[in-house]
């Protein structure tokens, strides 16, 4: 691979070199890379939901029920807790979904007092259009990376993310 163009957090890691030589500045850099490229796929990403009226915790709760196979429906605390989510901010969700007609609570016919969440026919309709441009959308993202890229990366994101999720 050839010589990487200089960008915005190698000049904050030459500004930190310079103040502070005695730091190894390479893993702010990958940090901060990581942190700058989720705000910038974020911006594309979030645009794919906001076409369709959602927000992207909206877009989660469809496409939770969505994944969870016929009937489609779910537990609105399983779902908070996937989520890590409050109960109160589900709660805002869904009431946001069933006032646009996307999702319905339905009684738990085993326990009169739970409730579970389920896809409307149209909410059906939508997150299976929304999904089709979130995944085309992704692809463009990572269009700049070869297949080979890809697989690198999905390894060493996943090594990361395993070795931190053991430790929280």
């Amino acid at each position: 691979m050839g010589e990487m163009t200089p960008d915005a957090v190698d000049a904050i890691a030459a500004q930190w070199q310079r103040e502070r030589p005695d730091l190894d500045m390479e893993a702010m850099a990958v940090i901060g890379r990581l942190g700058r490229l989720w705000v910038v796929a974020g911006k594309r990403i979030e645009a794919v939901f906001a076409a369709h009226g959602l927000q992207r915790g909206e877009f989660d709760v469809l496409a939770s029920l969505r994944r969870s196979g016929e009937p489609y429906e779910l537990n609105p605390s399983v779902m908070a807790d996937t989520m890590m989510l409050s109960r109160a901010g589900m709660t805002g969700r869904l009431d946001r979904l069933e006032s646009a007609g996307l999702v319905r609570r339905i009684a738990d016919a085993n326990d009169r007092r739970a409730v579970k969440v389920g896809l409307t026919d149209r909410g059906l309709q939508l997150i299976d259009v929304v999904i089709t441009e979130h995944i085309e959308n992704e692809n463009r993202i990572l269009a700049v990376l070869s297949e080979t890229d890809r697989r690198e990366l999905d390894r060493l994101t996943r090594l990361l993310l395993t070795d931190l999720e053991r430790e929280s």
